[in-house]
């Protein structure tokens, strides 16, 4: 009968990019097998992620080179990327995944998500790995990278985040996902779509993409009208899902389901009744930031799409922790904007919340 092995697995680097490593843990049952960890130099996030799942697949395959394998990791990007669900934009990362799949046979691999506090094994060897590359260090660590790209000739693709307009739902803050419901715009909303619609086409874009959800499909119809450019649809940009409360109030979710409430609050992980948590949607939401640097380089995008997924957009631009969320607000029809180049995924804020033009004289 086969082994079956479970690796936990992580990667992280300190200013992203930045000086990076890994760290991985293999198991059998809850018997630790191996630890493996490193540095890597200057990398991104994801590329030491990836870096971690090789470390991991090595370590194990050469326990058992016929082992059933789970790969538990706290990168929803990299899950759903090995996992065959997205694609891989990056260059750099898409060699990383064919090296990772070479390791040991595909078909005995599974990949699945866990919680990032699920996940401390594997990130300890991270940090401890980082700390001991800091400690040895005999010139300062550097962080800014934005500095000289700024007055480089290279040119940032620029994401332009709309926030759809209100909707029944929105002015008693209830819950709106991507379920059944489905709200349309209410007059107030389409009003809010013509105006942010006005201030988009002062801005020339190149692209102009939506959610698939009927409120982001009136919104973007706005736009396009005002700018002539055709809407793209990519369900990649829809809302969290919050499952069973979609279209409660934040009064009726914390009296039917006071735990899970209670849970939701305190962590980005915690995913409502089957609902999708934010870590989730922020991965989402990474995917979709690389998605458009690689296929508009150097150009103008606008995408309309929702709170949820706007506020992780700007929490993973700014290379924060998920929880930053808590502290950014998103108003309907707002625009919020982030510079990514293209060489190397570098992101900048360039703005957040802009409801200047939604003020009517």
């Amino acid at each position: 009968m086969a082994r079956s092995l479970i690796i936990t697995a992580d990667g992280g680097s300190r200013g992203n990019p930045g000086l990076a490593a890994y760290g991985a843990v293999v198991y059998e049952g809850d018997k630790v097998l191996a630890e493996v960890s490193g540095k890597i130099g200057i990398a991104t996030n994801n590329v030491a992620e990836y870096r971690g799942l090789i470390a991991g697949l090595k370590a194990a395959h050469e326990i058992d080179a016929n082992a059933q394998i789970e790969v538990r990791l706290d990168s929803k990007l990299v899950v759903e990327q090995m996992s065959g669900k997205w694609k891989i934009r990056h260059p750099e990362m898409r060699e990383l995944a064919l090296e990772a799949r070479k390791i040991h046979a595909y078909e005995l691999l599974t990949f699945t998500w866990i919680p990032r506090e699920s996940n401390s094994h594997a990130d300890r060897l991270v940090n401890e790995a980082l700390d001991g590359v800091i400690k040895a260090a005999k010139e300062p660590i550097r962080l800014n990278y934005l500095t000289e790209r700024l007055i480089s000739n290279e040119i940032p693709t620029m994401v332009y985040l709309v926030r759809h307009g209100e909707t029944p739902l929105t002015p008693f803050r209830k819950f709106s996902g991507d379920g059944p419901l489905n709200p349309a715009l209410t007059e107030k909303g389409l009003m809010e779509a013509d105006l942010v619609a006005n201030e988009i086409s002062k801005l020339h874009p190149d692209v102009l993409i939506s959610s698939p959800l009927q409120r982001t499909m009136q919104t973007a119809a706005a736009i396009s009208k005002s700018t002539g450019i055709e809407v793209h649809i990519d369900p990649i940009w829809m809302e969290c899902s919050f499952g069973d409360w979609d279209g409660l109030s934040i009064d009726e979710v914390s009296d039917k389901y006071p735990k899970e409430y209670a849970e939701w609050l305190a962590s980005t992980s915690y995913a409502p009744p089957r609902g999708e948590s934010y870590e989730s949607a922020m991965a989402r939401a990474v995917q979709g930031l690389l998605s458009l640097v690689a296929d508009y380089p150097g150009q103008k995008v606008c995408v309309v799409t929702h709170n949820g997924i706007i506020k992780t957009a700007l929490a993973a631009a700014m290379k924060v922790d998920s929880t930053a969320i808590f502290n950014i607000d998103v108003s309907p029809c707002s625009i919020s904007s982030i510079s990514i180049w293209p060489s190397d995924n570098l992101m900048a804020i360039r703005s957040t919340n802009e409801r200047g033009h939604l003020r009517v004289n």
